[in-house]
């Protein structure tokens, strides 16, 4: 008896000291430890999750047949000490290369560095010279946090605060807003938040360009490292890796900061007088009114009397013929054209086939909404004829502008289009319609607030 006692102790000891999870064949979900981030994980509108890795994350384990759970923490360090306790599969987190023993970089799907954002009003850092004796602010735990201390060895007069309860985005909010002088981020977070914050610049480089990855512990099992080394190769093969990049980052870089800042201005003095009559419309329409008021302002600038040469009229440039099918019998009162061009947006998205799926079936409307149904329906042939899919918006970006080519157009029934102008249109929606999302809240029915929005409208 005294000779097992300690044998057992030991086998305990050893157990408690080598962490692990459950082989892949045996597990009955993937456990994966995530923190909220613009690039990672966020919860959308109605509460639901949403991210670039977050929905990554889920291809994979759709490929493995395997349900998933993220499970959200504060900061990267704690992803990275429970992986290291075997409580969790991997880690989802923007992670750059890794240089612990004890845990293990997967494939690369993406690539960003680390960027000083400054607000545009600041003295410019070039060098990290220009750093001695300034404060940089940095969200603590993160991968920034870390680079910023590697640079401090070198550049001992530099400052550093860490901030616990800080998301990138709100810590840019502070720069833009000149609450804070500079921040280390990542320059992917920081491309997002230069269209929310136009104040924002970019600044030094620190570090080089650096491969983002999921982290494992060192011990993961192999065939579940394997199966994700396969699967990001598959998805960068076969196109769907590019086109979730597109989703979430395909459109972040249209618009200058003039262009934000005069949007933003707007919001703030032109578009209270409207709301009401966008909140109408999604009634009407299921279409969230901050899509229909980024269309509109895409079209006219939110001008209801905006007149083109071509003779489209009205806050949402609708065409004479449009508007009788529609019964707007004023193309100038806003009021009309905003119900109006709503249930024509409403009616091209429904009249797409049942294949076409979310987002992609917004963003195709919204081209047909420029081109005309008959135009995309061309398109969408070209599309099957060079091996694209029709319904997806990523491969038909590229598809579109060949409506303007000869050897192209000559052979359609719908002649000529402008395809690419159609594409330029739809993504600067696809922007309106995030920072407007940033700006103001969805359409909540019976709540206060969207009672006082629909008494907002301006007199008939």
């Amino acid at each position: 008896m005294r000779l097992l006692i300690p044998f057992l102790l030991a086998l305990l000891l050893a157990a408690c000291g080598d962490p692990q999870m459950p082989k892949l064949v045996d597990s009955r979900e993937l456990i994966v430890l995530t923190r909220e981030g613009a690039t990672t994980y966020f919860k959308d509108d109605n509460g639901a999750p949403a991210g670039f890795e977050y929905d990554l994350a889920h291809l994979f384990a759709d490929e493995l047949g395997i349900d998933i759970r993220h499970v959200v923490v504060k900061h990267d360090k704690d992803i990275l000490k429970q992986l290291k306790k075997g409580k969790a599969h991997f880690g989802v987190a923007w992670f750059g290369p890794t240089n612990d023993p004890d845990l293990l970089a997967g494939p690369s799907y993406f690539s960003s560095s680390n960027v000083i954002a400054q607000n545009d009003a600041a003295l410019p850092i070039e060098t990290p010279d220009d750093l001695d004796g300034r404060l940089v602010h940095v969200t603590a735990g993160s991968r920034q946090a870390a680079a910023l201390d590697e640079l401090r060895k070198r550049f001992p007069g530099i400052q550093a605060s860490e901030h616990k309860r800080t998301t990138d985005l709100q810590l840019l909010e502070r720069i833009s807003g000149q609450r804070a002088e500079s921040a280390l981020v990542d320059r992917a977070v920081l491309d997002i938040a230069s269209n929310y914050y136009p104040q924002l610049q970019y600044s030094l480089t620190v570090g080089g360009e650096m491969p983002i990855s999921w982290v494992f512990p060192a011990k993961a099992d192999p065939e579940l490292v394997q199966k994700a080394d396969a699967f990001i190769e598959r998805i960068r093969s076969d196109g769907t890796l590019a086109r979730l990049v597109d989703r979430y980052f395909g459109h972040v870089e249209r618009l200058s900061a003039a262009d934000v800042v005069r949007f933003v201005e707007r919001i703030r003095v032109v578009l209270p007088q409207f709301k009401g009559f966008f909140v109408a419309a999604q009634i009407e329409t299921g279409i969230d009114w901050r899509l229909l008021a980024a269309l509109a302002y895409q079209e006219s600038q939110w001008n209801p009397l905006a007149t083109s040469p071509t003779g489209v009229r009205g806050m949402m440039m609708l065409t004479e013929e449009t508007a009788d099918r529609l019964r707007v019998s004023n193309r100038l009162d806003a009021r009309q054209s905003i119900l109006g061009g709503s249930q024509y947006l409403s009616a091209l998205r429904d009249t797409l086939p049942e294949s076409v799926k979310e987002p992609d079936r917004t963003w195709l409307a919204m081209a047909a909404y420029n081109l005309g149904m008959g135009h995309l329906n061309a398109a969408r042939r070209i599309a099957e004829g060079l091996k694209q899919d029709p319904d997806s918006w990523y491969e038909m970006k590229t598809v579109l502008p060949l409506l303007a080519r000869p050897e192209y157009y000559l052979r359609l029934k719908s002649g000529r289009g402008r395809g690419g102008e159609a594409v330029i249109m739809t993504e600067n929606i696809r922007m309106y319609y995030d920072i407007l999302t940033r700006h103001e809240a969805p359409y909540r029915p019976y709540s206060s607030n969207q009672a006082a929005a629909m008494n907002s409208s301006p007199p008939r």
